[in-house]
């Protein structure tokens, strides 16, 4: 697949030509840490809501897009870190020690409608309370049981696998691909739009 990457103000925009699938990874050692916390602080109220609903729309368009999406997740995936993992079709991890899990419970954050409604999707149900209510954070091996990611592979091969596992997901007829994606998860993806710009308690 085409692709173009230019880097500005610490900024990288990675243009895809024709793509049948998507790889998405971080840097080593960590794949996302979410939202950075200090910017909330500074945003008052408005622009915190502002910020989730935009964090709302990236994981619609992953989850809801019609080409298959695999994450690379090559160490440490913290709050919406993860929910960028529920997001994905395929969830790669690697070993070693690092840190996957919603720490919303640990930072004193309500959990936003996309978090609960992805994580109500793609966890198994026995690690729902633990990881989501309780904010329990998990090693790699803990998190493919919890459902956060669905395989491992070994420390600095992960991405290697991650495109393996794209190059196959991308030979499968993509019609119907993207329409049986779209139809399962069609109440997840409408309950999570239903949810943007409405910021009342529940």
């Amino acid at each position: 697949m085409p692709a173009t990457v230019e880097i500005t103000n610490d900024i990288a925009l990675i243009r895809m030509d024709d793509g049948k699938a998507i790889v998405l990874t971080g840097r080593d050692g960590r794949f996302s840490g979410g939202f950075d916390l200090n910017a909330f602080a500074s945003l008052g109220a408005d622009g915190v809501y502002r910020l989730l609903d935009a964090g709302a729309e990236l994981l619609l368009r992953l989850y809801g897009g019609v080409l298959p999406v695999v994450a690379a997740c090559n160490g440490h995936a913290i709050a919406m870190g993860v929910f960028i993992l529920h997001a994905c079709d395929t969830r790669i991890g690697t070993a070693g020690d690092y840190k996957i899990g919603a720490n919303e419970a640990i930072t004193s954050m309500n959990l936003p409608i996309f978090a609960m409604e992805l994580a109500r999707d793609r966890l198994n149900p026995s690690h729902l309370t633990r990881a989501m209510i309780q904010g329990f954070i998990y090693n790699p091996e803990g998190a493919v049981e919890a459902g956060y990611l669905d395989m491992l592979a070994d420390a600095g091969a992960v991405e290697a696998k991650a495109i393996a596992v794209a190059g196959q997901l991308a030979q499968l007829p993509a019609p119907a691909y993207a329409w049986n994606k779209a139809a399962i998860r069609k109440p997840t993806l409408d309950r999570i739009r239903a949810s943007l710009g409405a910021h009342h308690k529940l």
